[in-house]
């Protein structure tokens, strides 16, 4: 990153710290990603606002990033999997808190401006597949963490199926006109549950686009 760039996303990293509780990792991980890459306006790439990067997707406000990021407890962790990559910020933002992210997205365009625009800013442990995000990425699995960047009414099997014993999984659930942020664990008993916020994300859907 340039200089204004990098001082731009420290300022955004202290203005979200500002607002809710977050780590060192999380806030050294939004202030050293270029935010102004992954959106459609420069104008507004700092702005707390979600902003529409075609094909009826958004990206997340950077808000939104941090608490989901917050959630994952993601640390250290040798792999995640990203269902719902978008323009790529959340992949970004994960891929300098965990080993290696990997990210689906399920229309082809943006999945392939992602890989792109990822490769070029170096961020080369993140892995972007052109699939179906319901179906998880079972090649690369089992996951320590899951996230999703998209929501859902109940979150697919297959990925509780592709995450680790003790693994974390966040995802926006539905539930009738309102979203909240639900943070999964994977226990040998089953699956425990914990609400965390409110959001607003676009829905999961199959298949490809």
């Amino acid at each position: 990153m340039d200089q204004i760039e990098s001082i731009k996303c420290l300022r955004l990293a202290e203005q979200i710290a500002g607002i809710i509780n977050i780590s060192k990792s999380v806030f050294d991980a939004i202030a050293s990603t270029p935010r102004s890459a992954f959106v459609p306006s420069i104008k507004d790439a700092f702005s707390l606002d979600p902003q529409s990067i075609g094909g009826a997707q958004w990206i997340s406000s950077p808000l939104t990033v941090a608490k989901m990021t917050e959630a994952l407890r993601a640390q250290g962790c040798d792999n995640v999997l990203e269902i719902g990559c978008g323009s790529g910020y959340q992949a970004a933002v994960l891929s300098k808190i965990a080993h290696r992210v990997f990210s689906i997205e399920r229309i082809e365009s943006l999945a392939s401006s992602a890989k792109t625009r990822l490769k070029q800013l170096g961020f080369n442990n993140v892995f972007v597949r052109f699939d179906d995000g319901s179906i998880g990425w079972k090649s690369s699995a089992p996951f320590d963490r899951i996230i999703l960047s998209c929501a859902t009414a109940s979150v697919p099997q297959a990925l509780f199926d592709q995450l680790k014993e003790d693994g974390v999984l966040v995802a926006p659930v539905a539930n009738g006109g309102a979203q909240q942020i639900t943070r999964y664990i994977k226990t040998a008993a089953g699956i425990e549950s914990q609400v965390l916020d409110s959001c607003d994300f676009v829905p999961l859907l199959n298949g490809r686009a």
